[in-house]
């Protein structure tokens, strides 16, 4: 068979098939919510936290996680989290509290730390360079699709079960994942597997010093934290206590904007590419779409109410240029470090993620509610300014970075 054939169907899919369920999990909630805030009774800041919680357990395993994939490759390393993900669902399914639901949700987050990350490693052992952003971009896609699965397949679930239920068969397809992943990727030797463990460690330090890593990665982590904050809840209380749309037009419009996530993945995965053979890099690119973003934010603000629908797409669509910078930094690096430098920037995000969805939830819960279970327009605008702002400070940041780095090279010369 065709070696492109074989990375195709036998690395791609199936990582691609756990990312797509990493992604579910994550956006599930917006379309459940609703029906979680009837049964449980929970405030905002309560179902902030909630589902925040994914965030917050995939952040605290990102580091032991580079250095898992390093050591053992990503193949085994992805198949044993998503058991504990299928764990995680089958408890969520099963809850009764609060604290139940969260420790569901945090195994949930926990065992579904790998799908990326272990795909990007994977990638870097069995694609060339050249194609890593294309690839990513795809991979990426694949996590769109699970969030088109989580809107309007969700909603035409319930009318057959409910939100234990959809868990209950959460946990049986990531069980199906898992045996995939395992079974069909094929071994390879780990660049890291002879690495002694206090270089590895030593490893990590070296992403953590790096001045380009931390001129790139606060804005990377913000604005991915803001995409994957208000694409995973927000968006749904936003669409129908800012905008009044219906429960159907908001499903719908969730939809959509996943579907404009899925065309930014691979679209500007692709272009990404095609700039980079011209000569433009890939950290430009990612710039370039993470500002039309922040753009996209300010209006959608501020702007007239006509406009939302194409703002909302829009958010969706330029949300994942942050995933190029990825990439970028990737390059930058050398091989056997790509999955530490790529787990650093992922511990950002889903902190950042966590902090920011528990955050609007808070801020939302400032202003009373209009009626149960529906938010102050206010307060849901003043969440989403609050990230803005500080999106805007790491803006400011990597740039003011870029002339840091050209004065301290510009200095030898003139003394």
């Amino acid at each position: 068979m065709n070696p492109k054939a074989v990375n195709l169907f036998r690395v791609f899919l199936p990582f691609a098939a756990g990312y797509f369920l990493s992604f579910l999990y994550r956006t599930v909630n917006a379309v459940l919510a609703p029906a979680l805030l009837r049964d449980l009774g929970l405030s905002s800041s309560s179902l902030g936290l909630l589902t925040a919680t994914y965030f917050i357990a995939f952040a605290s395993f990102q580091l032991p996680l580079g250095v898992l994939l390093d050591r053992f490759g990503p193949r085994r390393i992805e198949a044993l989290l998503l058991l504990v993900a299928a764990l995680g669902a089958f408890c969520f399914s099963r809850a009764d509290s609060l604290a139940q639901l969260i420790l569901g949700r945090a195994l949930i987050g926990l065992g579904v730390s790998a799908c990326l990350m272990a795909a990007f490693k994977a990638y870097t052992q069995w694609f060339a360079a050249e194609k890593w952003p294309l690839v990513n971009g795809l991979q990426m896609a694949a996590g769109g699709l699970g969030a088109l699965a989580a809107t309007t397949p969700v909603q035409w679930m319930l009318r057959w079960t409910d939100w234990r239920g959809v868990f209950f068969g959460l946990a049986m397809f990531t069980l199906l994942v898992a045996a995939l992943v395992l079974w069909v990727v094929p071994e390879k030797r780990v660049s890291g597997a002879g690495e002694r463990f206090s270089d590895q460690l030593r490893g990590i330090g070296e992403v953590f010093t790096s001045p380009e890593f931390w001129r790139v990665a606060p804005l990377t982590a913000l604005s991915q934290a803001t995409f994957f904050a208000v694409q995973g809840l927000w968006a749904g209380p936003w669409l129908k206590d800012v905008l009044q749309l219906n429960p159907e037009a908001v499903v719908n419009m969730l939809f959509w904007i996943a579907v404009a996530m899925v065309a930014g993945f691979i679209g500007l995965g692709s272009l990404a590419g095609r700039l980079q053979r011209v000569g433009i890099p890939v950290l430009t690119s990612a710039i370039a779409g993470m500002t039309l973003f922040i753009a996209i934010q300010m209006v959608l603000i501020v702007g007239p109410s006509e406009w939302a629908r194409v703002l909302w797409l829009g958010f969706g669509f330029f949300g994942t240029s942050g995933i190029l910078a990825y990439a970028a930094l990737a390059q930058s690096f050398p091989v056997h470090l790509v999955g530490r430098v790529s787990t650093a920037v992922n511990l950002l995000v889903f902190i950042a993620a966590f902090a920011g969805q528990w955050a609007i939830g808070v801020i939302v819960g400032w202003w009373p509610e209009v009626a149960k279970g529906q938010f102050a327009s206010a307060g849901l605008r003043t969440g989403l300014t609050f990230l803005l702002v500080c999106q805007l400070g790491a803006l400011l940041w990597f740039f003011g970075g870029g002339r840091r780095r050209r004065a301290k090279q510009r200095a030898p010369a003139a003394g």
